[in-house]
């Protein structure tokens, strides 16, 4: 589209530059005495006959030439004049060019947004190989104050990468899961392997209500005791949670499910062949996996557990989701974090911090003031 746009601008220019020197020509020649004026016009029929009388074939005319040609048919009657094309062909260049003159003076569409802000969009996309147009949306809105659609974000998404399409299943909890949201933990499994090829278990436990992630550890031997433990560590004794939520593997053992209701929680499994009655835990699961295993490679167990810290930090605090509105499950307070009523300017005084997550896999921006 940009291309197309320049080159249209390029042809617009050079036409008008032909009708420049046209009209300085004109001028020119309206200064000269009549008797001048007929001799030459008889003088260019006189050489236009004899090529006439040759059946010399003319040159394919130019877009200049063929408006200046409209614009002097206006003056004079030119079909007794008209030779180099039949008369149906000048009717179809005036009509052609009253069609592109009208769409020029009738051009809308929004206004294109500014330099800046369009540099700053495709350094987002370019750093978050992840991230796709709603993202962007949503960090921008959140962190900077600036209101972009999506689909304009879909404008300005360089020319050399596809943008990431994320599919959202519309499949719903139960209505039970709804209503309580805030109250329900749901916990799973999931694997990563190692550099060496080791498989290493990592256990997730979140809020559903708020998509906060409240626990992360990773073991090489999952057992029933192991997992209690991590319970224990991620339940504070004054929580207000009710239900957790897992589903039919050995590891939660029903001795597990029964000290867990100690801690004032109490298990519920998932129905046999419901997949979709953890749907969260198994979203959360395969977002760790789109944004932080998928791209790195862990050494051990330690380094696996250390990425998963640090990318946790980010997902907590610094990562907008879609399903709070956008919204950021546990915000750091920040006074730089405002609404201006500028919707595609920066704030005056401020700048864009960025912070590298994960070696610069992702990255948070926020306002930063600029000191006087």
């Amino acid at each position: 589209m940009t291309s197309q746009r320049s080159l249209f601008a390029l042809r617009f220019s050079c036409i008008a530059l032909t009708l420049l020197g046209e009209t300085v020509r004109l001028g020119r020649t309206a200064l000269h005495s009549r008797t001048s004026l007929v001799a030459e016009n008889l003088f260019l029929r006189k050489q236009l006959a004899f090529y006439q009388e040759r059946n010399t074939r003319s040159r394919r005319l130019t877009d200049s030439a063929r408006v200046c040609l409209v614009l002097l048919s206006r003056w004079f009657d030119w079909r007794s004049a008209l030779v180099v094309v039949k008369p149906e062909t000048l009717i179809g260049w005036h009509r052609r060019a009253f069609q592109l003159f009208w769409g020029w003076k009738s051009r809308g569409g929004r206004p294109r947004l500014p330099k800046r802000l369009q540099e700053l969009i495709a350094e987002m996309v370019r750093e978050n190989p992840t991230w796709g147009q709603a993202r962007v949306a949503s960090e921008l809105a959140l962190k900077l104050g600036i209101y972009v659609s999506p689909r304009t974000i879909r404008t300005y998404w360089p020319d050399d990468l596809e943008p990431q399409n994320k599919r959202v299943s519309s499949q719903r909890w139960s209505t039970f899961v709804q209503n309580h949201a805030r109250v329900v933990l749901a916990c799973d499994f999931m694997v990563a392997v190692t550099a060496r090829f080791r498989v290493i278990y990592v256990v997730v436990l979140m809020e559903v209500g708020t998509r906060k992630l409240v626990h992360v550890n990773v073991t090489a031997h999952p057992t029933a005791a192991w997992t209690l433990q991590q319970f224990r560590e991620a339940i504070p004794s004054d929580h207000r949670y009710r239900w957790v939520i897992h589903d039919r593997s050995g590891i939660f053992s029903r001795d597990l499910d029964q000290a867990v209701r100690f801690l004032g929680v109490q298990a519920m499994r998932t129905p046999i062949g419901a997949p979709k009655a953890n749907a969260y835990c198994e979203r959360l699961i395969g977002t760790i996996r789109r944004e932080c295993l998928d791209f790195l490679i862990p050494l051990n167990e330690r380094h696996l557990r250390s990425l998963l810290r640090e990318w946790v930090t980010h997902y907590n605090h610094g990562r907008p989701h879609l399903s709070l509105g956008p919204g950021i499950p546990d915000p750091l307070p920040e006074p730089s974090r405002f609404r201006h009523p500028t919707r595609h300017r920066l704030p005056h005084g401020y700048r864009v911090r960025k912070k590298s997550i994960l070696g610069g896999l992702h990255h948070e921006y926020r306002l930063d003031r600029i000191a006087a």
